[in-house]
């Protein structure tokens, strides 16, 4: 039976890119000059650190010019707060969003129940596997999916015959 999984998914790889070129133009641009602003990422948590809100968001301008450059949706990224740290130092820590969540995986299922395409959607922890019997309804349930389904970037993958 054929089948195809739904997937979202950032490239690790390239996130860490963009993020040491956005910390190249940082420590090179003059209105940076003799401030603490920098990123950091660890375990799909990205933390900005400046010296004030203003120069907070031209940080974060930095980051997500520099991801859309290397090819990353920035819709994987998840607001966080603004939170001080000390003085008027601040920072702000940012969530990667890696898989498809419950409630997103529930409403694709549903998506597909309610297009009377001749396929089932099944959720598979952080992927949702969609299978039915003409590869011409998964390619119909693929355009019904990207339409849709505008929250996080999606990925098909193991398309199989």
């Amino acid at each position: 039976m054929p089948s195809f999984d739904t997937v979202s998914e950032v490239n690790k790889v390239e996130l860490v890119n963009s993020i040491d070129q956005a910390n190249k133009e940082i420590t090179n641009r003059f209105d940076f000059k003799d401030s603490n602003a920098r990123i950091e990422i660890k375990d799909l948590e990205v933390t900005l650190f400046a010296d004030d809100d203003f120069k907070l968001d031209q940080v974060r301008d930095v980051l997500i010019t520099k991801m859309s450059k290397r090819g990353i949706d920035i819709r994987v990224l998840e607001d966080g707060k603004k939170e001080k740290v000390s003085g008027n130092k601040m920072k702000e820590i940012i969530k990667v969003k890696n898989g498809i969540a419950q409630e997103l995986g529930k409403k694709i299922v549903k998506l597909l129940k309610d297009s009377k395409i001749k396929v089932q959607g099944s959720i598979q922890g952080e992927v949702v596997r969609v299978s039915g019997t003409k590869r011409d309804d998964l390619q119909d349930a693929m355009q019904v999916i990207k339409k849709d389904v505008l929250e996080v970037p999606l990925q098909f993958i193991n398309f199989r015959d």
